[in-house]
């Protein structure tokens, strides 16, 4: 038996051989499985630039960012932009399971960066700006004590917030004068995307704003108008129970951490806050009174019909002005036809490229900060359509950020 294989081997290494000096007129040919060097990335532009890696090995972290653990051992690590997730959903009236959300948005996100991450539209590589973002994982959240978790929530973005940033504001690419910091404590602050969890998060995430800017003005989109009283909204058997997902805003305009306007009558007031993709239904017209009172201008998204995306992008600037705003996204403002997985879904939303082109018409806007909440991936299709539409709205948020500085020219309005 054992002369046998040795034959065998022997006739395999001759055949072998006989092949190699048949094919020694190709040996300036790389074979198509070789790879010198087995940990570089594969693809690359004709300038050998990597265009795509393994974009499903090692930590998935949004649109394949570094890693930096922000809030415990890397705690002097400087970034103009981070993400970070606030994975808490038990302040919700319908689905739980936005808790989830971070870690399905970064799953979605995976591809962002796959052919180089150019935003074609904005005419602009987000991640090509100069600007250091990364993603700094999760707040640590309690699943047990929401006022314990709301404050978690606070406490983690507000150590990001006030950290100094990786690079300089710069000057104006107009006049070239010195950019001066937009916050009112004069210190030039990074930008911290969130990933939530439920809307609840908002209030914690207004109170950190605050801290820097003062009262903000903010662009909101979603289907309902989470500016609810807690009396309406929940009952308030508690003032745990009352501090929930369709109740944050009000707490916010009673605390003075968003800009109040008059009313809806207000159109020019430049201190109002647009909702973007409104149609809720009501426990009556009250509630558009204390809409009002907590300075909200409401953009149906049935206008959209008559208006176009032209029509709700104006009707936003001339809204929010040239003012720092904070802009929040729940995910039900996209249809659940094409973001299923979300705690209180609402047909008649617009779609993925509706909300995608309304973002981009953000471009110039001086964002402080955005989040974006109530995905909850249990609910999703196989084809993850909600997380990847959610990774795909914050590129167009992320690239709308690093366009436009949080600064202006001395002296100007």
């Amino acid at each position: 038996m054992k002369y046998l294989l040795s034959s065998v081997y022997l006739a395999t290494f001759l055949a072998v051989s006989g092949a190699e000096h048949e094919h020694d007129h190709h040996a300036d040919q790389m074979p198509l499985d070789y790879v010198k060097y087995p940990l570089e990335p594969l693809y690359h532009t004709s300038a050998g630039e990597v265009t795509a890696d393994a974009i499903f090995s090692g930590i998935t972290t949004f649109a394949k960012l570094p890693w930096v653990q922000c809030l415990t051992k890397e705690k002097g690590e400087l970034f103009d932009i981070a993400f970070i997730g606030a994975p808490f959903d038990t302040g919700t009236s319908y689905r739980p399971g936005a808790r989830f959300g971070p870690a399905g948005i970064r799953t979605g996100s995976r591809r962002l960066t796959l052919y180089g991450g150019y935003n074609v539209p904005l005419e602009s590589n987000p991640f090509q700006s100069g600007l250091k973002i990364v993603d700094c994982g999760d707040i640590p959240v309690t699943p047990y004590d929401n006022k314990v978790a709301i404050k978690q929530i606070e406490e983690g973005h507000k150590a990001l917030l006030h950290r100094e940033t990786y690079s300089p504001l710069g000057n104006d690419s107009v006049t070239g004068q010195t950019l001066m910091p937009l916050s009112i404590d004069g210190k030039h602050h990074p930008r911290v995307i969130t990933l939530g969890g439920d809307h609840t998060i908002v209030l914690p995430l207004l109170r950190s704003i605050y801290s820097a800017y003062g009262p903000i003005s903010v662009i909101h989109f979603d289907s309902h108008l989470d500016t609810w009283k807690p009396s309406v909204f929940g009952g308030a058997p508690s003032d745990v129970a009352a501090i929930n997902h369709g109740t944050y805003f009000y707490w916010a305009s009673q605390e003075g951490l968003i800009k109040n306007g008059s009313s809806i009558a207000s159109a020019s007031c430049l201190n109002t806050h647009p909702h973007g993709a409104i149609r809720t239904t009501l426990s009556g017209l009250e509630d558009y009174d204390n809409d009002d009172d907590a300075g909200f201008k409401r953009i149906e998204a049935r206008e959209i019909d008559v208006i176009g995306t032209d029509g709700i992008i104006k009707k936003i600037r001339e809204t929010v002005g040239d003012a720092p705003v904070y802009l929040s996204i729940d995910i039900d403002s996209i249809d659940p036809a094409f973001a299923p997985a979300t705690g209180t879904p609402e047909t008649g939303g617009w779609s993925t490229r509706e909300i995608r082109t309304i973002l981009r018409g953000l471009d110039g806007l001086h964002l402080v900060g955005a989040d974006i909440v109530e995905v909850a991936p249990a609910y999703d299709t196989n084809a993850e359509l909600t997380t990847i539409a959610a990774a795909d709205v914050l590129f167009e948020v992320l690239t709308v950020m690093t366009k436009t500085p949080l600064g202006k020219v001395q002296g100007s309005q």
